[in-house]
C-alpha cells in the first residue's frame, strides 16, 4: 500500500492513545480524517478541536459523505477492541473499503523513516517519551507516535521539522503489534508475563520478544535491559549494548544522588563518563527509562550539552509517576502502572523518596484475565502500601470471568486497611480520610478521577 494514494482515513477507535496520534499524523499530512469512539474523552475533545470529526454512536449514517461510497483512496484504520459485531465495521468490510489494523498502519508509516522501536512490558511510554525529546535537541530533530501525552509537546505525536527522517515509536506487545515494525534501532525495557488472553503463557511472550527482534534491519542496533541478552542469540549482524540502572553494563549510573525525590548522576558509556546528569522527573525507576533513552540518543548522534540540558528539561508524561498535587500535607501522584512489576517499582520509588511517610494507594484492575493470571503477584505488589482501597475491574475488551474481582484481591493483599471502593464514592472516602502520600495506579479509566482528587485536596488544604 502507498500511503500518499490515501486521501481520506476513517477510524474504528480514534480515542485511543495510540489510533488518536495516527488520527493527528493524517490530519497534520492534509488527509481527510474522521472516526468513531464509543465515549467521549479529552482527548476526542482535542481532536475535534483539530478540525477531525467524531462521532460516538456505532451509526452507519454519522459515516461522513466525504467517505460513503468511496473506497478508493479511502483507508479505514481500526483498533483490536473493536468488536466483530460493530455496525460499522461490518459495513466498510462488505463495503470493500480497505481495512487494516492500527498496528500495520503504523508499520506502514515508521517504514518511511529510520526508526527507532521502543518495546517492553513496562517502561517503554516513559523511554520513549524521554527519548524524542532527546532527539529534539538534535539537528536531525524527530517525529514520534508515543503511547502517552509527553508534557513537554503536550501531544501523543510529535512532529519535527519538514524533512525529519528520523522516527521514535512505542513498539506494543499487545496482539503482537510490533511485529509490524522493522526499526533500525531497537530498545528492549523488559519482557514479563503480560496478556496472556493473547499469548497463553510466558514461553510465547518471549517468543513474540524474540521475533521483534528478529525484525531489526541488518545492520542495526539493539539496546537492551542487563539481563535480557538472551534475545540476541540468534543475531550475529546487529551491535548489542546492554544498560542497567543500578549496575555494570555498556550504559550506566554512578553516583546516583537524591534530592527532593530528584535524580542526579554520573552516566558510564562506551564513549566516556558524562558527569553531573540531572533528571527533570521523580522516581528512582526513571533513571533507569532516562539510562536507555539516553544510550539510543547517544548512538544516534546527540551531543553531551544537549543531552544533560535534555534529561534536565524532561517534564514527564502524563499518568506517569505524574505529580498532581503537593501540599503542606498531602502528595497526590497518578500512575498508569496496571501490572504488579511496574506497581512494584512505583511503590518502591515512592518509599525512596518518603521513607517516613504513610502510602495509600487507589488501584483499578485492569481486565479480569490480567487479574486472574497475577492475583498472587497483584497481592505481592500492592502489600506494600499503607492503606490500599481497590476499585471494581475495569472489564476493558473483556467479559467478566466468575470468582474474579476486585474482592478476591482484597483478600489476598497483606494491607491490615484496605477496603473495595466505587468509584463514585472514592473522592468523598479520601476527602474524609488524612493521607500523607496517595497515589492513583492502573490502565482503566481511573483517570477521570484524577481531576476531582485533585480539587479536594485543594480545597481540604485551602489552596486556590
Amino acid at each position: 500500500m502507498i500511503l500518499s494514494d490515501i486521501e481520506r482515513v476513517y477510524f474504528l477507535g480514534i480515542g485511543g492513545i495510540g489510533m488518536s496520534a495516527l488520527a493527528r499524523y493524517f490530519n497534520r499530512m492534509g488527509k481527510i480524517v474522521a472516526g468513531y469512539d464509543s465515549t467521549p474523552t479529552n482527548l476526542t475533545s482535542e481532536l475535534i478541536r483539530e478540525g477531525i470529526n467524531v462521532h460516538f454512536e456505532d451509526d452507519i449514517n454519522l459515516i461522513p459523505k466525504d467517505f460513503m461510497d468511496k473506497p478508493n483512496g479511502t483507508l479505514v484504520i481500526y483498533t483490536p477492541a473493536i468488536p466483530e459485531a460493530h455496525r460499522e465495521l461490518k459495513f466498510l468490510s462488505e463495503k470493500k473499503y480497505k481495512l487494516i489494523k492500527r498496528a500495520k498502519a503504523l508499520g506502514l508509516i515508521a517504514d518511511e523513516y529510520a526508526t527507532v522501536a521502543v518495546a517492553g512490558t513496562h517502561g517503554k511510554t516513559s523511554t520513549s517519551s524521554l527519548l524524542a525529546y532527546l532527539l529534539s535537541h538534535t539537528p536531525q530533530k524527530c517525529n514520534a507516535f508515543l503511547g502517552g501525552i509527553a508534557k513537554n509537546f503536550n501531544s501523543n505525536l510529535v512532529m519535527g521539522d519538514k524533512g525529519a527522517g528520523r522516527l521514535v515509536v512505542e513498539a506494543d506487545e499487545y496482539d503482537r503489534s510490533f511485529l509490524n515494525l522493522t526499526p533500525q534501532l531497537a530498545v528492549v525495557t523488559s519482557v514479563e508475563a503480560d496478556h496472556l488472553d493473547i499469548y497463553e503463557n510466558y514461553g510465547r511472550v518471549k517468543e513474540a520478544f524474540e521475533a521483534f527482534v528478529e525484525k531489526i534491519s541488518p545492520g542495526g542496533v539493539l539496546i537492551v535491559k542487563k539481563g535480557l541478552e538472551w534475545l540476541t542469540s540468534k543475531r550475529e549482524d546487529i551491535t548489542v549494548y546492554s544498560y542497567s540502572g543500578d549496575g555494570d553494563a555498556d550504559f550506566y549510573p554512578v553516583e546516583v544522588d537524591k534530592e527532593n525525590g530528584f535524580y542526579s548522576f554520573n552516566l558510564v558509556t562506551p564513549y566516556g563518563i558524562f558527569e553531573k546528569i540531572e533528571l527533570g522527573i521523580l522516581g528512582r525507576h526513571n533513571v533507569e527509562n532516562a539510562i536507555a533513552a539516553s544510550a539510543a540518543a547517544l548512538i544516534w548522534g546527540i551531543t553531551r550539552d544537549a543531552l544533560s540540558d535534555g534529561l534536565k528539561s524532561f517534564t514527564g508524561v502524563a499518568r506517569r509517576f505524574d505529580l498532581r498535587f503537593k501540599g503542606k500535607n498531602t502528595v497526590y501522584i497518578d500512575d498508569y502502572a496496571h501490572h504488579p512489576t511496574a506497581i512494584k517499582a512505583v511503590i518502591g520509588s515512592l518509599r525512596e523518596i518518603y521513607p517516613d511517610r504513610k502510602i495509600t494507594g487507589v488501584f483499578q484492575p485492569h481486565l479480569y484475565s490480567r487479574t486472574r493470571d497475577f492475583a498472587n503477584e497483584f497481592s505481592e505488589s500492592l502489600s506494600r502500601l499503607d492503606e490500599l482501597i481497590l476499585l471494581p475491574i475495569y472489564p476493558a475488551r473483556e467479559l467478566p470471568i466468575e470468582g474474579v474481582d476486585s474482592e478476591m484481591l482484597l483478600r489476598k493483599a497483606t494491607v491490615k486497611e484496605k477496603q473495595v471502593c466505587k468509584p463514585e464514592d472514592l473522592v468523598e472516602l479520601l476527602k474524609n480520610r488524612e493521607q500523607e502520600v496517595l497515589i492513583t495506579l492502573g490502565a482503566g479509566n481511573i483517570d477521570r478521577l484524577t481531576g476531582d482528587i485533585v480539587g479536594m485536596l485543594k480545597r481540604k488544604e485551602g489552596v486556590k
